[in-house]
């Protein structure tokens, strides 16, 4: 994957968050899903379905998403997700 699509995927893991965050606020890879941004338990698990569906990726497991707390390591799921379902 190219540098240009990284920047690309994290601009639009950037904007489904802020949209679909309770308490949207200035988007800083380090703000914090549930302090900052308002997401509960329900609400994080809609974004998981979205992410899923906005970039065709597998469903996620439970103990994948264990540690995601900031929008910097959603958008590290994401990639890295993409990263290994394309051809070397």
């Amino acid at each position: 994957m190219t540098a240009v699509a990284d920047t690309a995927t994290a601009a639009k893991v950037r904007r489904l968050v802020l949209t679909m965050a309770p308490r949207p606020s200035t988007l800083e890879d380090t703000k914090r899903l549930i302090e900052d941004l308002g997401f509960d338990s329900l609400r994080l698990m809609e974004l998981t379905v979205v992410l899923e569906r906005t970039f065709d990726l597998p469903r996620y497991r439970p103990e994948q998403l264990i540690g995601v707390r900031r929008v910097r390591e959603v958008i590290a799921l994401v990639s890295g997700t993409m990263a290994e379902g394309s051809p070397s």
